[in-house]
């Protein structure tokens, strides 16, 4: 506990802070623990807490803590407002104390699970909660993983853990997988009108979780097991990666052919069956598309088998980037200028609308790739006001950028990476107007006057 926090429990133990444990819990009212409050397990306790239960949030940051007691985190208004109200409830604790857990009828486990440098999976967040989760648990209680992981993690980190304890998972223990269905920064995706799937070791162990989870979702979808539940997860975001990856080849292709992409995919869209709309973009990031698919092909590389589809989709996603920044250069040619010494300026440097989160954002390989060719590369998004480049991995010196106002914006070409509905873009329109070229990665700035697309 950071000592702000903790001198203030001390002086005030019925103030809000994250250092409070719950008051006692009537017998008929279900406690659950979520395990990591991040962009996952934060809405999954609010929902919680809206439906009747009393949660304990466990997470091991101090700092994130500390951002949730302050409202300091990015969430959408409507979940901003619900977080301030449920700080002041009795039924919340949140916490660094792994300890809490045993409290607990429900664990749900919510923590980050990204690749490497070299896209194999990075279990070091999972593996350790469920490990702490495992060694915690009461007899009759229910974890349900829901972190997005490879087909079998659920019985390896969490089954055959508790085994070793002397439980027997599905009986004394119950265990299931249920994976995250979270889109950030979308108000019409909300989990409350999201359905939820839900795969138990036992048939018991299943309706359990599904009873734990019905309260916050439209409905559950039972699958026969946490395997069928993990490959279901795995198949979704898949699906969105080859879509995506093909959607921007055939962008090209359009392009190539003089035709404009849109139109296209406007056209195509009229159909009522048989075709799903995918938009072309600069790339993909977050913690979903540009990662999970990587899970699937790691383990089809252990089991010595392939899928040349989704081994081309990720090889596609993973060069987008690279081609925004050749298209930029071809913009500065035809102008007569150098990559090297020119002006480009990002607008929007967060990975998708309505989220300040840069995790595997395009923009940032983008200002990378423009920097090492000799550009100076500046930005504007006010979803994120610093942007702190890591070096390319470690391979150049990290900096920190800050996000300019149109202002003080001096540009020879400027790309529209994320265009965030909530913000006026006349600006935009007016520097294209004046000659400015605008590359638009988002295929949606019809309005600007000189524009061409990515």
């Amino acid at each position: 506990m950071s000592s702000a926090v903790a001198e203030a429990t001390r002086a005030d133990p019925g103030s809000v802070t994250w250092g409070r444990q719950l008051p006692h819990v009537p017998a008929d009212m279900a406690v659950v623990a979520v395990v990591g409050l991040g962009y996952v397990g934060l809405p999954t306790a609010l929902s919680l807490l809206e439906s009747g239960s009393r949660v304990i949030g466990v997470d091991v940051s101090t700092a994130r803590l500390d951002a949730i007691v302050a409202s300091d985190v990015d969430l959408l208004p409507d979940d901003l407002e619900r977080l301030s109200e449920q700080l002041g409830s009795p039924n919340l604790e949140i916490t660094d104390d792994l300890a809490r857990l045993s409290a607990a009828d429900t664990i749900i486990v919510c923590v980050p699970t990204p690749v490497t440098e070299q896209l194999v999976p990075d279990l070091r967040a999972l593996t350790s909660a469920c490990a702490a989760v495992t060694a915690q648990a009461s007899p009759g209680s229910t974890i349900i993983l829901t972190s997005t992981t490879y087909v079998g993690c659920t019985r390896e980190m969490v089954v055959e853990p508790l085994t070793r304890r002397g439980l027997t998972p599905g009986v004394d223990v119950h265990v299931a997988f249920s994976p995250e269905r979270i889109d950030p920064g979308v108000v019409d995706h909300s989990p409350a009108g999201t359905p939820r799937v839900v795969g138990g070791l036992t048939p018991e162990s299943t309706r359990r979780a599904a009873a734990a989870l019905a309260k916050t979702c439209p409905s559950v979808h039972e699958v026969s097991s946490p395997e069928a539940a993990e490959l279901t997860k795995l198949l979704e975001n898949t699906f969105r990666a080859v879509n995506i990856a093909m959607i921007n080849e055939f962008a090209d292709v359009a392009a190539g052919s003089g035709l404009d992409p849109m139109e296209v995919i406007d056209a195509a869209s009229t159909k009522p069956y048989g075709f799903m709309r995918f938009t072309p973009g600069a790339g993909v990031g977050g913690h979903c598309i540009p990662c999970d698919p990587h899970y699937l092909l790691w383990q089809l590389r252990g089991q010595r088998a392939s899928s040349p589809v989704i081994e081309a989709a990720m090889t596609g996603i993973a060069l987008r980037p690279g081609k925004v920044v050749t298209r930029l250069r071809e913009e500065l040619a035809e102008r007569g200028l150098p990559m090297r010494g020119a002006r480009v300026h990002v607008v929007g440097a967060s990975y998708k609308p309505c989220v300040a989160d840069v995790r595997e954002s395009p923009a940032l390989e983008i200002i990378a790739g423009c920097t090492r060719e000799g550009a100076s590369v500046t930005y504007t998004d006010a979803y994120v006001p610093e942007l702190t480049l890591d070096g390319h991995h470690g391979r150049e010196e990290s900096r920190t950028l800050r996000s300019l106002a149109p202002g003080e914006i001096e540009a020879d070409v400027v790309l529209l990476h994320t265009a965030h509905p909530d913000e006026d873009l006349a600006w935009l329109a007016e520097l294209s107007e004046a000659g400015v070229p605008v590359l638009d990665a988002t295929y949606r700035a019809d309005a600007l006057p000189h524009r061409s697309v990515v």
